[in-house]
């Protein structure tokens, strides 16, 4: 346990911060599952609308990737490989028919 204010604070701070972290790994996960969704909605009707929420879905989980390394809950190279294997994904979806 911690013996004086200074720490007493950083604990606080360290666990407020740990919240914030679970929150945006939580998110990214959750954006890549729909994302991948929408990829399999895709290959069922590729109709011009699915392939718009695709693109949109892929660009809202790349943008809370990056906003996660900029804040580094996540590691550059942690988020790049999100990334590429977000964006592999999506690629077969649309080169596949």
């Amino acid at each position: 346990m911690a013996n004086n204010k200074s720490a007493k604070k950083r604990i606080q701070i360290a666990e407020r911060n740990r919240f914030i972290n679970k929150s945006y790994k939580s998110t990214v996960r959750t954006l890549t599952k729909k994302t991948i969704e929408n990829c399999e909605v895709f290959k069922k009707d590729p109709s011009e609308e699915n392939k718009k929420l695709v693109k949109s879905s892929l660009n809202k989980t790349f943008s809370l990737i990056d906003k996660a390394v900029k804040k580094n809950v996540l590691h550059k190279n942690n988020g790049s490989n999100k990334k590429s294997k977000i964006n592999n994904i999506v690629k077969t979806t649309f080169t596949t028919k």
